[in-house]
C-alpha cells in the first residue's frame, strides 16, 4: 500500500515481490499455452479474448492490450476472484459451527425450497431470505477488506470541511460503514437480523458496502455473490458442520493480518445429512 516506506521496514512482507514473481511466472506459462493453441473463432477463456484483442490492436502503440497488461490483469483477477471469496467462506463456516441454531434454520429453509433431489441454482436465492441474510451478515461481520483499495482524487474537492487536492491518495475505511451502529443494531455481533424485516423478508442496508461503492465498485461483485450463495447452500444442503474445538465470540471475530482480515485456524467436520 505504501511501498516507499514498507521497502525499508523488515518483516515477512519483504517476501511479497518474490511470491508475486512466482505467480507471474505461472500466469506467463498459462499465456504461452493459450498462444500455442489459440483459435480466434472459438475463444475459451479470458486469456484467449485478451490475446485476440492484442492482435486486433497490434498497430496501436498506445493500446493497453499488451503482454504486460495481460499478465497483471490475470494476476489481479486471480487474487480478487479467489482470496476474498475463500476467506469469506472460511469465516462463514467458522461462524456456522459456532451457531448451530443458525445452521438448523438454514437446513430447514434449504429443505423447504430446494429439497435433496436437485442442486441449488442462483434462481433459488430470491426464495431464501434467511440464507441471503446470513451470507450478507457473514460478509459484513468478516469484513475481509476493511481498508478497501487505494484510490486517488481526480480533482480538487472539499469534503466535510477538508480540502483534498487533485491526485491525493485516499483510503476509504469500509470498516466504519460495516460497523455503523446507526444502520446495524448490534454492529460488533453476528446477527442475520440486520438483513431481515419484521416479516422475515430480506432487507437491504445502505451501509452494506463490502465491495466498495460508486464508479469504482468491485467488478466481481455479482460473481462473488453468486459463488457465495451456491457454495454455502450446496454445502449445507448436504452436510451438518461440527467441530471438536470450542469457539468463543472473540474466536469468530475477524483478525487483521495486514491488508485483509482472515479467520483463526480451525478444524471442522462435514457430517452427511
Amino acid at each position: 500500500m505504501i511501498p516507499e516506506i514498507m521497502d525499508y521496514v523488515p518483516g515477512p512482507h519483504q517476501r511479497i515481490n518474490k511470491l508475486l514473481q512466482n505467480l507471474l511466472d505461472f500466469v506467463s506459462e498459462r499465456v504461452k499455452i493459450n498462444q500455442e493453441t489459440l483459435d480466434p473463432s472459438d475463444p475459451r477463456d479470458y486469456i484467449d479474448c485478451f490475446l485476440i484483442k492484442m492482435k486486433q490492436e497490434g498497430q496501436n502503440p498506445s493500446s493497453e492490450f499488451n503482454t504486460k497488461s495481460l499478465l497483471l490483469t490475470v494476476l489481479q483477477l486471480f487474487f480478487a476472484g479467489t482470496e476474498t471469496v475463500s476467506s469469506t467462506l472460511r469465516h462463514g463456516l467458522l461462524i456456522l459451527v459456532h451457531y448451530p441454531e443458525i445452521q438448523d434454520k438454514l437446513h430447514h429453509e434449504i429443505d423447504e425450497v430446494i429439497g435433496v433431489n436437485r442442486r441449488p441454482n442462483i434462481e433459488d436465492r430470491s426464495k431464501m431470505p434467511y440464507m441471503d441474510a446470513v451470507i450478507h451478515e457473514i460478509q459484513r461481520f468478516s469484513d475481509v477488506l476493511p481498508l478497501n483499495l487505494p484510490h486517488a482524487s481526480q480533482q480538487d474537492i472539499k469534503f466535510k470541511g477538508y480540502n483534498i487536492p487533485k491526485g491525493t491518495d485516499v483510503y476509504p475505511m469500509l470498516y466504519c460503514a460495516l460497523r455503523d451502529p446507526s444502520h446495524f443494531k448490534t454492529p460488533h455481533m453476528f446477527n442475520p437480523g440486520h438483513f431481515l424485516d419484521e416479516n422475515g423478508s430480506f432487507k437491504k442496508q445502505d451501509a452494506f458496502i463490502p465491495f466498495s461503492t460508486g464508479k469504482r465498485v468491485c467488478a466481481g461483485e455479482g460473481l462473488a455473490k453468486m459463488e457465495l450463495f451456491l457454495f454455502f447452500t450446496t454445502i449445507l444442503q448436504n452436510f451438518k458442520l461440527t467441530s471438536k474445538m470450542k469457539f468463543t465470540d472473540a474466536d469468530i471475530s475477524p483478525k487483521m493480518t495486514g491488508f485483509s482480515n482472515i479467520p483463526i485456524p480451525y478444524e471442522l467436520s462435514f457430517v452427511p445429512r
